[in-house]
């Protein structure tokens, strides 16, 4: 199984970036997809979940109306849509696959390599 993250970048505060996250080797809509997030320094955060067939999902307080969190499963892909970012949002982004709609990291078993947002003032 793999997840291949991409999108990151460098964006000015108020920006916009759409992260992706390519999966392979498992069915990919039979799995909980979510997003997290890590900065220098700190402890690995939970951003967003989608369940398997996108009916619900789930953000964490801070981005909540920032940030959507969208699944292709035609297309084994799943999106971050991240709109007015702010310098806080600056960390490395990765995406997750598990079989439990959650937000602790130890409930995917799957992960992707991380992708670096960054976000200046």
């Amino acid at each position: 199984v793999q997840l291949q993250a991409s999108g990151g970048g460098l964006v000015q505060a108020g920006g916009t970036l759409k992260l992706s996250c390519a999966v392979s080797g498992r069915t990919f809509s039979n799995y909980v997809m979510g997003w997290f997030r890590q900065a220098p320094g700190k402890e690995r955060e939970f951003v967003a979940v989608d369940t398997w067939n996108g009916r619900s999902r789930y953000y964490e307080d801070s981005v909540k109306g920032r940030f959507t969190t969208s699944r292709d499963n035609a297309g084994n892909t799943v999106y971050l849509q991240m709109n007015s970012l702010k310098p806080e949002d600056t960390a490395v982004y990765f995406c997750a696959s598990g079989f439990r709609f959650s937000w602790r990291p130890s409930d995917y078993d799957y992960w992707g390599q991380g992708t670096q947002v960054t976000v200046s003032s």
